[in-house]
């Protein structure tokens, strides 16, 4: 028999055998953790059950940081008007924000609502086209009809300038991170402590540096608007073709250049939703700013909603959905029109320099009229009350929704079948759970889809949270996160797949999104306890709401995003539609839908917080409670704690490529 015969192919089994088990786990990297991690749980549970038998974390490694946290803010009051750090820079940075923002809303003052109304509209129709303006038309009449053009034209001073701060801010960000591996690496928790830590956590060290007003807004703004703008910058530049850029690179084009030429324009669409998020996370804020002495809209609803008045409160949101629609929608349109044509099938009057003259004209001529009519500000005989209709309308739902329907029952029992079947079985399952099993979990969780470094942060995460002394309450916040989100997962993609496939479909949802999207999050929560009572049920149904749009935003991109020439090569080898979808689309689309589930864990963790308000408890609770009394330790440790959680989550989700080979 020749040696040929005899000889075992490399990949074959008898190939593995010779090289020994350790080499064939090597090649088998997924069975040779699972071997290690069961091997791991094998010695370890034992072993920590004997020493803490309890499930709860033990009291004894836990650290109380009350005591440093009371002197830190007794140290800040004590220092904001002398300490160099306030006077020489915190206070110059205060200063800047202030006169920006109050000479954009005296600009708007002296403009009057015919001339602001005026000159969006030239602006938008120069921009965007005739249907843009007449869409910033309306919307901005209708803010004056609602009887909200002073409150709009101080949320628009204030949003004006702090989306220009977060799109500035995030997109140096996401151009440090998209063109590094190392700063991506970096940056990641940062985005991730930026985005998650909750607005109420973090309202209260800002409003102890800066004090009550609009500086202190402006910064919570910036920090909650501004990571959806990295995100998506870093996903853009980080994605771009490959064979453009070698492309680019054989003609001898400098770094610079093949930024400019290539990265950032094969990354357009990333930064165009990137500024959509913006602008939309940045509006979702008014309503929380005005907690800590931003006017405006926000204050308006806050106010309504403290006095349970629905109408008086949705009066208020309208106007500040209608300005996200506006901004998006003008923003986007004209992002497309960038290094096309498209400006030159407008009216003459309207292109070139000549155009934006004939805007400024028009603008300071209707501006005019208007202050010559004496009608600086909207005329109140304008109005139209809508209050009534809407509270009537609320008390109309409550009354034929909340139980007694035939069939499918009330409201009122969904809300306890979902807390009986879901939330009180995964509450109470985290709970009974010791907690050595949940950080083995953890960490199995997030080495079988990463590396060891992954599940390295994991487990420190979910183990400050039981070093903070805040264990159960976190497990209670936990479960309503993961039931929230899981439905937000199956609608989201689900609706975002149809949406891909169908334009029509998608412009038609579109301005659903939009509204859902920037309406504030505090408006749904009178409804949504109207219809299914106080509890963790009410908080966990908002959360869906309010997480929803981003996520089927990001779904359809991605899938719209995937390579032609794949779906038609598969579409050529006789693959049905679904097979298409199944075995090209969402493969390929891999990175979007990891950035959707990330944002869905950002968004539901931001509103279950806000549930705190509405009997949601746990870690809201505490955050809601320690921004109301002015006590930093408890609500900073329950901010924290959030933090933990959603970068335990995201670390468990967002899969951590491993390094292999040069220039990996």
């Amino acid at each position: 028999m020749s040696s040929a015969a005899t000889t075992t192919p490399p990949g074959s089994l008898g190939a593995a055998t010779a090289d020994g088990p350790l080499a064939a786990l090597r090649r088998h990297r997924g069975l040779g953790k699972i071997l290690l991690l069961a091997v791991a749980a094998a010695v370890l549970v034992p072993l920590l059950h004997a020493q803490w038998s309890g499930g709860l974390w033990p009291t004894g490694l836990t650290v109380d940081v009350s005591g440093p946290l009371g002197k830190t803010s007794d140290w800040i009051i004590d220092n904001r008007d002398s300490h160099p750090l306030f006077v020489y820079f915190l206070g110059h940075l205060s200063n800047a924000v202030v006169i920006s923002v109050r000479g954009v809303y005296l600009l708007l003052l002296a403009l009057g609502w015919m001339g602001v109304t005026a000159g969006v509209t030239l602006v938008a129709w120069r921009v965007a086209g005739l249907r843009i303006a007449a869409t910033a038309l309306i919307s901005f009449l209708v803010s004056g009809a609602l009887g909200m053009w002073v409150p709009t034209m101080q949320t628009l001073a204030l949003m004006i300038v702090a989306v220009l701060a977060s799109v500035v801010v995030g997109a140096l960000l996401g151009l440090a991170a998209g063109l590094s591996d190392r700063t991506f690496r970096l940056l990641r928790p940062v985005l991730d402590t930026m985005q998650v830590l909750p607005a109420f956590a973090y309202l209260l060290p800002v409003v102890l540096v800066f004090g009550i007003g609009v500086p202190a807004a402006l910064l919570a703004t910036v920090v909650y608007a501004a990571p959806p703008m990295a995100r998506l910058t870093a996903l853009g530049l980080r994605g771009a073709d490959a064979g453009v850029l070698e492309a680019v690179a054989s003609l001898g084009a400098t770094g610079r250049q093949r930024l400019l030429t290539a990265r950032l324009p094969l990354a357009r669409k990333e930064l165009l939703l990137g500024l959509n998020q913006t602008i939309m996370m940045a509006l979702s804020m008014a309503v929380i700013a005005s907690m800590i002495g931003a006017a405006g809209l926000g204050d308006r609803v806050y106010q309504a909603l403290a006095s349970v008045d629905v109408g008086s409160a949705l009066a208020a949101a309208v106007p500040i959905v209608l300005l996200a629609i506006v901004m998006d929608r003008t923003t986007a349109a004209a992002g497309e029109r960038l290094g096309s044509d498209a400006q030159a099938s407008g009216p003459a009057l309207l292109r070139g320099r000549r155009g934006w003259a004939g805007v400024a004209v028009a603008t300071v001529v209707l501006t005019a009229v208007g202050r010559l009519a004496g009608s600086e500000v909207w005329p109140t005989g304008w109005t139209v009350a809508i209050a009534r209709p809407v509270n009537d309308f609320k008390e109309w739902m409550v009354d034929h929704l909340y139980s007694g329907v035939p069939v499918v029952g009330g409201t009122a029992d969904w809300a306890a079948h979902f807390t009986d079947w879901v939330l009180n079985p995964l509450r109470d399952g985290l709970t009974a759970l010791p907690w050595y099993a949940t950080l083995l979990i953890v960490a199995a969780l997030a080495w079988l889809i990463g590396t060891w470094r992954t599940a390295l942060t994991a487990v420190l995460a979910m183990a400050a949270i039981g070093v903070l002394g805040v264990w159960k309450p976190s497990m209670n916040t936990l479960s309503q996160v993961l039931a929230a989100l899981v439905v937000t997962l199956v609608i989201g993609v689900g609706v975002g797949i149809l949406a891909a496939g169908s334009k029509r479909f998608e412009a038609i949802l579109r301005p659903v999104l939009d509204v859902m999207q920037t309406m504030p999050q505090f408006v749904y929560l009178i409804p949504v306890v109207a219809l299914f009572a106080v509890g963790r049920a009410p908080a966990a149904a908002a959360a869906v709401v309010y997480a929803l749009p981003a996520v089927i935003r990001i779904t359809t991109q991605g899938l719209r995003q995937v390579d032609p020439a794949a779906m038609e090569s598969a579409t050529s080898l006789g693959a049905t539609r679904w097979q298409i979808l199944r075995q090209v689309q969402l493969p390929l689309a891999r990175p979007a839908l990891l950035l959707a589930v990330n944002q869905g864990v950002v968004l539901v963790l931001a509103v279950v917080i806000i549930g705190g308000l509405v009997g949601g408890g746990a870690l809201g609770y505490d955050v809601v409670t320690g921004l109301a009394t002015g006590d930093l330790a408890l609500g900073l440790v329950a901010g924290v704690a959030i933090v933990c959680l959603g970068l335990m989550l995201d670390r468990v989700t967002q899969p951590t490529e491993r390094r292999t080979g040069k220039g990996a």
